[in-house]
């Protein structure tokens, strides 16, 4: 995650990050059916004008880091070396993310998150949206001569890696087992 550099900047994500972990607080405190966005806002000490500044709906507030992931996943295909090949740079963002997701006291979350349709679908419509980014950063990527098909279909796969490995007994392993297909179908485009 980016680090803001100026005053107000800083005031601003901490802001976010206050209003994120205490909704996240009350969602796993009370269940996320039975916590309302005024509920979020009073227990931040924020108006509620100013919580849908920094998150678009409820379900944004669980998944707080979307923006973040999205982003690294693109910068994965962009900012790589010159001679660093595609596919080990997506692995090490996606063994990165796993990480991430599967860290101590992230059940709670994951259940809430089945637990709950609304939920499901949003995290559905952000994989989606960032397999759709990552497609349009590969076919933008002039060194790669696999066509937009390909490119669309290593991006599903990335994303659909990192959900399976999520869930997985080992995540880890997963992610390794997954990527070792995904380069050999991406060798074989």
């Amino acid at each position: 995650m980016t680090v803001p550099t100026g005053r107000r900047e800083r005031k601003k994500a901490a802001t976010r990050q206050k209003i994120a972990d205490t909704a996240l607080r009350l969602f796993l405190e009370r269940g996320y059916d039975e916590v309302g966005i005024r509920d979020v806002a009073a227990e931040a000490d924020v108006a509620v004008t100013t919580l849908f500044s920094h998150f678009a709906s409820k379900e944004a507030l669980v998944f707080e880091r979307d923006d973040d992931f999205e982003q690294r996943l693109t910068r994965a295909v962009t900012d790589r070396a010159p001679d660093e090949p595609l596919v080990p740079a997506l692995r090490r963002e996606i063994h990165a993310m796993v990480l991430h997701c599967t860290a101590d006291g992230s059940a709670p979350i994951y259940r809430m998150i089945d637990e709950s349709r609304a939920l499901r679908e949003y995290e559905e419509s952000m994989r989606l949206r960032h397999a759709e980014s990552l497609a349009t950063a590969l076919v933008a990527d002039p060194g790669l001569p696999q066509s937009a098909t390909a490119c669309r279909t290593l991006a599903r796969f990335v994303i659909d890696a990192y959900a399976l490995a999520r869930d997985a007994a080992d995540p880890q392993g997963a992610v390794d087992e997954i990527f070792t297909m995904v380069e050999a179908a991406w060798a074989a485009a």
